[in-house]
């Protein structure tokens, strides 16, 4: 269980977080393909954004150009009131927590947190007592005389956590921090960062590839596809309403069932399935008649049906697979198509078996249809 952390003196008190601007931002490293094209992103002070991409999708490229490391083609970076484009990493006054620690490891725990704060020449009472409070911070207070070897690799990413927050930061920056750990130990991690930040109230910019952290640590997640925003917004609203078939492919998982768009009405539509079945769905994209499209929906919101239930259509089981909470069970439509669904379990549902049809349905709030990606 983690324990509470006492915030209450002046010098324990919230950080000093600043509004993040990127205008118009390009990126290129060969002068002609742009792995970061036009972006525009406005990043609230003491928030906590989420920057989620396949890769090569231009997140770590983000980061690096906030942190100095890279400086963009083109655009302007605010942090605060300052343009910090073209300012070394050195002079932005940023946090950063990388996913390997980059702890020295020839220096103690407490001659580590000390470092970053001499090189900006605190008074020594003021670092003594500055590291003490960062060691509380993370739970660690009686670690400062050790070495980092002498920590687990969760204890030394905590370090690096406070050692990145420890001189005041207005903006802190976190790269993949928790790829390195196992799961209960990145669960475990999830937990403290996001205790920090509601006590702390850093801003905060943070890349990842684990769809998990983003939805759990995040105000809002930035979806990323080849250097632009897929879509921006809090992790319920990205999950529960993608606005594209791209978002709602990669952001958990997803069933995408190909069809005909036949009508609309307001903002549902019709739907012929290739086995001649018509379904219903929210109609995403303007879509038109005679058009493919594309209905996704996720497994949870997929449930068996009786045979005379409308929005529906009927598959042939494949297999199911046990997960503990519930079952994964994956099956097929006449055209091919798997279809995968949860059963929760609860007990009270029968296990279907192989080669069994059934029919599955679904709430025309719970599908969205997109028009069919082009190949």
């Amino acid at each position: 269980m983690i324990q509470s952390v006492d915030f209450s003196q002046e010098t324990q008190g919230s950080l000093k977080a600043e509004r993040v601007l990127l205008r118009d931002i390009s990126k290129s490293y060969d002068g002609s393909a742009n792995v970061v094209d036009g972006l525009n992103l406005d990043v609230r002070a003491g928030e906590f954004l989420t920057i989620l991409g396949p890769s090569g999708s231009g997140k770590t490229s983000i980061l690096m150009m906030l942190a100095g490391f890279e400086r963009p083609t083109a655009g302007s970076i605010r942090i605060g009131e300052r343009d910090v484009s073209i300012l070394p990493p050195h002079r932005r006054n940023i946090g950063m927590v990388f996913q390997h620690y980059a702890l020295f490891p020839h220096l103690t725990i407490a001659q580590n947190l000390a470092y970053p704060l001499q090189a900006r020449s605190w008074p020594r009472q003021d670092v003594s007592e500055r590291i003490e409070w960062a060691l509380a911070l993370v739970r660690l207070a009686a670690m400062g005389g050790r070495y980092p070897a002498q920590l687990s690799g969760g204890q030394q990413q905590r370090i690096a956590l406070a050692r990145a927050l420890i001189y005041n930061p207005q903006l802190v920056l976190m790269d993949e921090p928790l790829g390195a750990l196992d799961k209960q130990l990145r669960d475990q991690m999830q937990d403290e960062i996001t205790q920090i930040h509601r006590k702390l109230g850093p801003t905060i910019i943070y890349v990842t590839h684990d769809q998990g952290e983003a939805l759990s640590l995040s105000d809002r997640v930035c979806v990323f596809q080849g250097g632009r925003i897929a879509q921006i917004g809090a992790p319920t609203d990205l999950y529960e309403a993608p606005t594209n078939s791209f978002v709602a492919g990669f952001l958990g998982e997803n069933n995408a069932i190909g069809g005909t768009f036949l009508s609309s009405d307001g903002d549902r539509c019709h739907v012929r399935l290739k086995g001649n079945e018509i379904v219903c769905a929210l109609n995403i994209g303007n879509c038109r008649h005679g058009e493919p499209v594309s209905i996704a929906i996720r497994p949870e919101r997929v449930k068996a049906v009786s045979k005379g239930s409308p929005n529906a259509l009927n598959v042939e089981v494949v297999d199911a697979i046990y997960l503990g909470d519930s079952h994964r069970v994956r099956s097929r439509a006449s055209d091919g198509t798997e279809i995968i669904w949860k059963l929760p379990n609860c007990g009270g549902h029968a296990l279907p078996t192989s080669g069994e049809t059934i029919r599955l349905g679904w709430c025309t709030e719970d599908a969205r249809a997109f028009p069919a990606p082009r190949i």
